[in-house]
Order: structure tokens, then C-alpha cells, then sequence
């Protein structure tokens, strides 16, 4: 059937994808005939899945005859290594962040800290994971770790790399970011393969890689831990802003005289960068904005590419 084989090429498609590559995707699907909880179940399969609210409005959004038509969608999943005989990609069950929270802790519970506070610097897979999507790994002293047994809420455990998320102005502990990986750079096969603790704030925190000590007069960000471990490369310290809302409104802080935004090449990404060094040049700092050139990509993408 027509409608087997869209879904089929949409669920060998990465829904943690660029927004701008994720609203292709969406008009494609709508186009070949998938409907909304079709959508709804692929979008919750994304490590930066903004909620069933957010997703079904964009859905509404699309318009079949908006210019991008079904055969996207299979040109797509053909270049992710799909074909006709593929199999449809079925998780069970499919596991939704819950939608945002009215009433979240503002610092980390401690059965929380007390699992973090448990971790080792990142090593054995957590550091082949790195090496392999050409990140520099962080310092020992840096704000994030590994394990080899993290557990997932589908009950997957396997290898791991755990983050602590603190309040980029009073450092406190906030949340946890978490990210099932794989030894050849590849996330593992668990959807999604990348969550924030529930019931925890986001808002207001950063990765801090480096740690702030470290920081002594220049800082390089980037919404993504990759993205911000492969700008390492050429510029550190850095930290990682967790996603473009939070790197949008990144506070001026003392002691950081010289910014260098990683921006991701994408809508979002582009407006908060662009936000975010207005208000920190306002303030007197010096700013600059670097960006991979192709549209959708990130810095890590970019490196990856060239390697």
C-alpha cells in the first residue's frame, strides 16, 4: 500500500533532525498520506522533541500543495539508506517527553546529584563515541561524564554520556542531560536518545564543559554538546547551551571579555545567535558568530564531512 510505504521511509528518517530539514520532512509526509499520529509518534522519536502540543500545531500548518510533495519524503529516506523492501521501524513503546511543566524543581533532586556525583570523567566508549564525531574531549574537571550502564526509560542500559545542566549565573545544579551513544559516533537505537530529567528546569542552564575557572577571558558556546566539543577544536573553553532558546538569552557574565557563537545553520539557530551576541555586544564585549555554510548542518556536521 501507497500509505505502508510512506511510513516506512518516515520512520528511517531522524526526527531529531534540523527544524528546517523536520518541516520538509512533515510537508513530504503529509503529502504521501501520512496522517497526524503517524507524525506525532515519528516527532517523539527525537532527541529534541519540543512536545505533542508544538508538533501537532506545525502539523495543522502544512499545506499538501505547500510546493513539497511526496516524492521528498522517499528521495530523503533513499539517501538515508532506505529502499522499498525496508522494513517499517516500529519502537515500542514510543516514549514522550512530557509536555512542559508548570511547576519544576529549580535545582537538582538529590537522588539525581548523588547519581552524577557517582560518574567518571568520560572514557572507554563515552571517549571513542567523541573521537568519532571529531569532538575534542572535555577535561576531567569539565561538567561531563560517562557511564556504561545508563538506563533508559524504554529499559534499555547501555553506554552513556551524563551532563550536569547548571544556572549559567549562580552555577548551581539543575538538571541532567543524557545521551545513549555508540562506539562509532552513531546514537544508540533507543528513542530518544537524548532527554533532559522531568521535572527539572532547563531554562537559564548551561553544560559547562570547561570548568568556569577555566574561563578567563574569552568562551566559545554552541547549543549542542558536539557541536560545541568540535568548536573546541580550534577555540576553547566552551560549554554547551542545550538548544537555541537557552543560548538566545545566554546572560553577560563577568569575566567573559570575547564570545564566539557556534551557531547552528537553521532558522532557529540563526536568530538566536544573532540575539545573543547583540545583547552581549551591547554590554561592551566582543562578539563573533561562526556557522557552517550549509543550510540545515551544524559545526559538527561540517567536520564530520571533511573528515
Amino acid at each position: 500500500m501507497h500509505g505502508d510505504r510512506a511510513y516506512s521511509a518516515l520512520s528511517h528518517l531522524d526526527a531529531g533532525c534540523s527544524r528546517f530539514d523536520w518541516v520538509r520532512i512533515g510537508m513530504a509526509a503529509k503529502a504521501a498520506g501520512v496522517d497526524e499520529t503517524g507524525w506525532l509518534d515519528w516527532c517523539a522519536t527525537g532527541g529534541n522533541y519540543g512536545g505533542e502540543r508544538q508538533c501537532r500545531s506545525v502539523w495543522r500548518s502544512f499545506k499538501t500543495n505547500g510546493g513539497i510533495g511526496e516524492g521528498s519524503l522517499f528521495r530523503m529516506a533513499m539517501e538515508s539508506g532506505w529502499t522499498d523492501r525496508s522494513p517499517r521501524r516500529i519502537v515500542h513503546p514510543i516514549v514522550r517527553p512530557p509536555e512542559p511543566e508548570t511547576n519544576v524543581r529549580d535545582n537538582l533532586a538529590p537522588n539525581w546529584l548523588a547519581f552524577w556525583e557517582s560518574l567518571a570523567p568520560v572514557h572507554g566508549i563515552g571517549a571513542e563515541y567523541l573521537n568519532a564525531r571529531c569532538c575534542v574531549i572535555p577535561p576531567s574537571d569539565g561538567d561531563l561524564r560517562y557511564t556504561a550502564t545508563l538506563k533508559h526509560p524504554t529499559g534499555h542500559v547501555g553506554p552513556g554520556l551524563v551532563a550536569l545542566v547548571s544556572d549559567a549565573i549562580s552555577g548551581e545544579a539543575i538538571s541532567l542531560h543524557r545521551t545513549w551513544i555508540n562506539a562509532d559516533g552513531s546514537k544508540a537505537d533507543v528513542a530518544p536518545p537524548r532527554m533532559l530529567l522531568g521535572g527539572h528546569r532547563k531554562s537559564g542552564g548551561v553544560i559547562r564543559l570547561w570548568p568556569h575557572e577555566a574561563v578567563t577571558g574569552g568562551l566559545g558556546i554552541a547549543e549542542g554538546i558536539e557541536t560545541a566539543l568540535s568548536l573546541a577544536n580550534a577555540y576553547k573553553p566552551a560549554w554547551a547551551l542545550i538548544d537555541a532558546g537557552n543560548l538566545a538569552k545566554f546572560p553577560t557574565l563577568g569575566g567573559i571579555e570575547s564570545l564566539l557563537i557556534a551557531a547552528d545553520h537553521d532558522e532557529a539557530g540563526g536568530k538566536a545567535a544573532i540575539q545573543c551576541a547583540e545583547h552581549w555586544a551591547l554590554a561592551g564585549r566582543e562578539v563573533r558568530i561562526a556557522q557552517a555554510p550549509n543550510q540545515g548542518y551544524d559545526l559538527n556536521d561540517l567536520l564530520r564531512m571533511a573528515a
